[in-house]
């Protein structure tokens, strides 16, 4: 028997999944709460399986709930993509591409996305700065096209390709005491005062988890929008910070700073180009692929004549 779905119903079953509560689902979708608990029960009956565990507590999904709220999610975000795309084909503009990407990785975009946008007049890109596992997410559910992540975050489901390998160094001034060190552990820094990015950054929600696995706390004195201010308020003494080795060593050329390296195995940062399947990308996202992939190979080759 044919099922047919209702954008309405989608859009209220994964509100009833984000809030945990069919009340605070209706509500979210803008729907009477005797309105929303016919529609469930009418999907319900549509697709021959309970959707949903009720509870004096509240509502959690079923295993067949599951399956259709993450169905429901690519769903809509795909429409939400159409969307754009023809908001933005009325505007002049044909094609628009998301990107997802952890802090270390937006180092190296400017220059590939420059590159990119001028050889793709006609294509605009979003690109936002997420943690490594939330990008993984992000392409898996269909939230963006292409992602850039580092480090052990499991890409099984995913098509990826090897990027660049950038290292996490700890960047102190000339005068500080670990700056004749010749290597340091994370954690024997963290009793120093600390300048990280801020709360939105990718890398500072990284190093949250990192002292969360050593049950240690970093002592954040200031928390600065940019690797520039980092290395500025280094120079002036203020503190230190844990920064891609590539950012810290280009302001190392103008500033009185020093780079240590980490110890820690996570330090060495592998980064990847993830995708959902390669094949199914406009032929302008396939562009962007292509470009990375150049660019990694022309890093690589100028890390060979260096050595």
């Amino acid at each position: 028997m044919a099922v047919h779905f209702d954008l309405v119903d989608l859009r209220l079953m994964v509100r009833i999944a984000e809030a945990n509560s069919l009340t605070r689902g209706a509500e979210a979708s803008h729907i009477s709460l005797p309105g929303a608990s016919i529609r469930v029960k009418n999907l319900e009956e549509s697709v021959g399986a309970k959707l949903l565990y009720r509870t004096s507590q509240g509502v959690t999904l079923t295993p067949p709930g599951q399956a259709l709220v993450q169905h429901a999610r690519l769903v809509l975000a795909q429409l939400e993509h159409l969307r754009g795309e023809l908001q933005e084909y009325a505007k002049g503009v044909k094609g628009h591409l998301r990107v997802f990407a952890n802090t270390t990785a937006l180092e190296y975009l400017p220059a590939v996305l420059k590159e990119y946008l001028v050889a793709h007049p006609d294509v605009n890109i979003d690109l936002r700065e997420k943690l490594s596992p939330d990008t993984v997410r992000a392409v898996s559910e269909g939230q963006t096209d292409i992602g850039l992540v580092a480090g052990a975050v499991r890409t099984e489901n995913l098509e990826v390709i090897p990027y660049r390998v950038d290292r996490l160094v700890l960047v102190v001034g000339h005068a500080h005491p670990f700056a004749q060190a010749s290597v340091l552990a994370f954690e024997d820094t963290l009793d120093c005062d600390h300048i990280c990015l801020s709360e939105a950054s990718a890398l500072h929600g990284f190093l949250r988890r990192v002292c969360d696995s050593l049950h240690r706390q970093m002592r954040v004195r200031i928390q600065v929008g940019s690797f520039e201010t980092a290395c500025r308020l280094i120079e002036a003494g203020t503190g230190i910070a844990v920064l891609p080795a590539s950012a810290a060593q280009r302001h190392a050329q103008l500033m009185a700073i020093r780079t240590v390296p980490l110890a820690d195995d996570w330090a060495v940062r592998a980064q990847q180009i993830c995708v959902r399947k390669l094949q199914a990308l406009t032929p302008f996202a396939r562009d962007l692929v292509d470009l990375l992939v150049a660019d990694a190979a022309a890093a690589r080759a100028l890390q060979r004549e260096a050595a």
